[in-house]
């Protein structure tokens, strides 16, 4: 296994290392590439993962993969021992076949598997309380008292609206007959009248009154049966809620993690500091905290880390076998923050003003519009940490009107982007893009060889938010997003396509693109959803409007560099 000592979980590299200079610092672990000992390292990972026969997990990689397989995140972390010799540390993110206990891989922070571990024993306490909520919301019992009050109640809410009916017309009766006798009676005699008549209202009152009693009493018992089976079944789900959160309370007081100045902090307290909000469940399980905990735990200085997705895809995210992905943000930003103190660790390349010198080219511009080809990696609008943008560009030669963005494109995409000089241009153009009546084409090429011609792709989208920016496919709660699509070549391997989006959601053809019920090729260049490269192969090359100042049609093509 090529271990070193008495430390089992310390891998010595197989493959001739000595030529490969160590990082400067410590990789990013939200945006990076992988550096060449952690590829290696990855690569012999990857080795044992196809080779081992210790354990058996679905992977999905098969031919015929079922609806059970489950792909899974692994990563490694080169490390350096007290006897400066590199290695290497695995570990996966959540349990693996079942179980937390591997020969090849870290352990976890804590093993809530653990045989007679109160996770466990607790676990088996909820199990019996959904069982029994499960019995009793579908037991024949409720189902029948439920059924028999609402026939009751039916019956006799059809009673009391003919009752009410009759009322109502007697009342009308009586006032007609006020209206018709009125002038034909002395003072004396109409009142009279009147005195019957109140009587007679005073008795209708009555009836509906004991017939709402009556109706009462006669669903009360149905009624009070029903309360006493939702009463104990809402009591059964109050202790499920204080037993889940008293265990949830006791699993985070196990999750204390290190950093690499020594110190420990609880993971409740890291999650307090970085932004006051609860861990979600799952945190700590992910590879990263698990390889950093051990390093430090054992002496062992971190160099380089590295993450890949092994076996087939999520139905609702995307990840491809063998690429390698950033740690999620949601659970891991708030705990690698912590553990990395200590650490020299590479700059957020997402913080840096890398295109203060980039070219903004311009191909039209009057007294409503400008037209931009945007480059890619050029933000359209001014981000948290970096300014530079074709906003603050226009702004910077239009101080005094402002620019006003009408649409935006992804950092990464280039191609053709419209920006009003004035709101009047802002709200006409914008009321065609809420109409669909702007015609837009974008070119891409994609990683991979498509065997249909065209399409149509229909897959609705929402954001991950476990994992911002990282968008989902999500039939309950996504956005529609359609795409017609046509294949323009196969060139070395890659697919170049067309691609007419019909809706306008956040990486909606990078999504669709990579999803396998959509092309299931990712863009070239999609450090999201595929593999980087030099840029993303996405480029906005047509797009075709009403001019709001001559309210004649308008076009601009822009080919792609690529």
């Amino acid at each position: 296994m090529g271990t070193l000592d008495n430390n089992a979980y310390f891998h010595a590299f197989k493959e001739d290392i000595s030529g490969i200079e160590l990082p400067l610092r410590f990789t990013f672990p939200f945006c990076y590439e992988p550096h060449a000992l952690a590829i290696i390292a990855a690569e012999e990972l990857q080795t044992y993962l196809e080779t081992q026969n210790e354990w058996t997990h679905n992977f999905g990689l098969e031919e015929n993969n079922d609806s059970l397989a489950i792909g899974k995140m692994f990563g490694i972390l080169v490390v350096r021992d007290q006897q400066h010799r590199l290695g290497y540390l695995a570990a996966v993110s959540g349990k693996l076949a079942g179980s937390n206990k591997h020969q090849y891989f870290v352990p976890p922070i804590f093993d809530m598997l653990e045989e007679d571990g109160f996770f466990l024993n607790e676990e088996v306490h909820l199990n019996a309380l959904n069982r029994k909520i499960e019995f009793l919301e579908n037991s024949e019992e409720l189902e029948q008292t439920t059924s028999n009050l609402n026939r009751l109640k039916g019956y006799w809410d059809t009673q009391l609206e003919l009752l009410k009916t009759k009322l109502r017309s007697q009342k009308k009766e009586r006032k007609e007959t006020r209206t018709r006798l009125r002038p034909l009676l002395s003072d004396e005699d109409f009142e009279m009248l009147m005195e019957d008549m109140r009587s007679q209202s005073l008795k209708d009152k009555q009836e509906l009154q004991r017939y709402q009693y009556d109706m009462h009493l006669a669903l009360e018992s149905e009624n009070l049966k029903l309360q006493q089976l939702l009463s104990e079944i809402s009591a059964l789900k109050e202790e499920r809620k204080i037993r889940s959160g008293n265990l949830q309370k006791r699993l985070f007081e196990q999750y204390n993690f290190l950093n690499a100045t020594g110190q420990h902090k609880n993971v409740v307290a890291i999650f307090q500091d970085f932004d006051q909000s609860t861990p979600p469940a799952g945190s700590g399980e992910c590879a990263a905290p698990k390889l950093l905990q051990y390093a430090y735990s054992n002496n062992l200085t971190p160099i380089a880390l590295a993450e890949f997705w092994w076996g087939c895809s999520p139905s609702s995210e995307i990840r491809r076998h063998k690429n390698y992905y950033p740690a999620c943000r949601k659970k891991c930003e708030p705990i690698l923050g912590y553990m990395l103190q200590g650490l020299d660790v590479d700059p957020n390349p997402m913080q840096q003003e890398t295109t203060l010198q980039t070219e903004l080219p311009q191909i039209y511009e009057d007294e409503d519009i400008i037209v931009f080809n945007k480059p890619a990696e050029f933000l359209s609008v001014p981000g948290i940490y970096v300014k530079d943008s074709v906003y603050n560009r226009v702004l910077q030669r239009y101080p005094a009107a402002g620019p006003i963005i009408i649409h935006r494109l992804d950092m990464s995409t280039s191609g053709l982007l419209v920006v009003a000089k004035n709101k009047e241009a802002h709200q006409f153009i914008q009321d065609q893009f809420i109409q669909h009546t702007i015609a837009k084409e974008y070119i891409a090429l994609l990683d991979g060889i498509v065997e249909q011609e065209s399409g149509l792709i229909d897959l609705p989208l929402r954001v991950d938010l476990d994992d911002r920016p990282r968008q989902m496919v999500c039939y309950s709660y996504g956005k529609p997003a359609q795409t017609k699509w046509e294949r323009i070549a196969i060139e070395n391997g890659k697919t170049r396509v067309r691609f007419y989006p019909l809706t306008g959601r956040t990486h909606q053809l990078r999504m669709h693109a990579v999803h396998p019920n959509g092309l299931n090729t990712p863009i070239l260049g999609d450090d999201l959803y595929g593999r980087k490269s030099n840029r993303l192969h996405l480029h906005a090359a047509f797009i075709k409007f009403i001019h709001p100042g001559s309210r004649q049609e308008i076009s601009f093509h822009i080919p792609p560099d690529f």
